[in-house]
């Protein structure tokens, strides 16, 4: 499992290659979201366009990050999954839990809408 951090303004994409498995990747997963959110990064997203394997273990991973991210204050967004990826989302129906976006650039957005969107109301 390799993971790449990099921001785009104030949301931190990690760019993941490899598998997220029950004995492989989930730690690297957990410990990079657990330092972001540890450092103050609430805005979190998950690209996961070059995770070839993902299993149970590995989804449990990425719920438990989420949680965290969540019990933070903060969010956790899903991109470029792969057919693979989406499809164990789909058969876990965990795809109507996570906010998924097909481009990382949506995913991005998707903050600075739900930001205008609160801003909005507030006078």
């Amino acid at each position: 499992m390799h993971v790449h951090k990099r921001y785009q303004d104030d949301v931190c994409v990690l760019d993941f290659a490899g598998s997220i498995l029950l004995k492989e990747g989930g730690d690297e997963l957990r410990d990079a979201v657990g330092a972001l959110l540890y450092d103050g990064n609430k805005k979190l997203v998950l690209n996961l366009g070059r995770v070839g394997h993902m299993d149970s273990g590995g989804l449990g991973d990425i719920v438990l990050c989420r949680a965290l991210a969540e019990r933070q204050g903060g969010s956790l967004k899903l991109s470029n999954l792969t057919k693979g990826v989406k499809n164990i989302l789909m058969i876990t129906k965990l795809v109507t839990v996570f906010e998924t976006y097909d481009l990382e650039e949506d995913a991005v957005n998707s903050f600075r809408i739900s930001r205008l969107r609160d801003n909005a109301g507030c006078c």
